[in-house]
């Protein structure tokens, strides 16, 4: 029996070799980032002004952003699993172009829309005095535009996954749909929104390409982490090294210490 066991679990050899560069092929590039990174001045580029602003935005930023995601996101992704809307496949298409469109399409998209000229923002401007382009307000405005999908195709998973018994259940019990959503689909798919949460959140917190193009770059005030690793990249690589590895550090942390805990199968 102990033969069979172990007999199944060996991988085929033709799944195993390609399985095995597809790993070196994600790892390498990071290990050999923490190679050439410049530890005996990382202390005092770490610590430096510069890092400092970039890294405080971009946490303010991403945090922002990933608000406006929950508080959008999850009605959304609840309008696409339970409603009888006709067309939500189309929609469902909309939802996610994000994660398909190249980051700076999506920043163009925003800036002919909310630019001061823009289609909603020329209103924006004379009626509120509103401004959002090239603003900290746009940058995490672009990273919402961008993290939003991860979230919503999350939370739709886990709405869809759900047991609806209970939500009839509630409803017999003369529950309304609000204190149901509440008290009953939400405790339920809760898991599915924490971990849609924390990839929308590391998601906003390396976007690069709308930022850039939406809010453009202004250290201290738009001049997010990846922004500043592209600047150093051209002028210090050691500094940009040194940004790299605080974002890679940042976005392992959080997805190691929460993947097993929301996402994880029971065994």
């Amino acid at each position: 029996m102990t033969t069979r066991v172990r007999r199944r679990a060996r991988l085929p050899l033709v799944l195993l070799l390609p399985a095995l560069v597809g790993l070196a092929f994600l790892v390498v590039p990071l290990v050999g980032m923490l190679v050439r990174a410049p530890w005996s001045t990382l202390g005092g580029q770490l610590f430096s002004e510069e890092v400092g602003q970039a890294l405080t935005l971009s946490l303010v930023c991403a945090s922002l952003a990933t608000v406006i995601c929950v508080v959008l996101g999850v009605p959304l992704a609840w309008l696409l699993a339970r409603s009888d809307l006709p067309g939500r496949g189309v929609l469902r298409a909309l939802v996610t172009v994000p994660l398909v469109l190249p980051p700076v399409v999506g920043g163009v998209a925003l800036l002919l829309v909310l630019g001061r000229r823009g289609i909603v923002g020329q209103y924006l401007d004379s009626w509120f005095d509103v401004s959002l382009p090239f603003t900290t307000a746009g940058v995490v405005v672009a990273e919402a535009f961008v993290a939003m999908p991860f979230l919503v195709i999350s939370v739709e998973g886990a709405l869809r996954g759900a047991d609806p018994r209970y939500e009839e259940a509630a409803a017999t019990l003369g529950a309304s749909r609000w204190l149901t959503f509440r008290r009953v689909t939400l405790p339920a798919i809760a898991p599915g929104v924490v971990a849609g949460t924390v990839l929308c959140w590391a998601r906003a917190l390396g976007e690069f390409g709308a930022t850039i193009t939406f809010a453009g770059n202004f250290p201290g005030r738009t001049t997010t982490m990846p922004l500043a690793v592209y600047l150093a990249l051209e002028t210090d690589p050691g500094a940009a090294i040194v940004l790299s590895i605080v974002l890679l550090i940042l976005s392992v942390t959080v997805l190691v210490s929460l993947r097993d805990r929301w996402i994880s199968t029971p065994t």
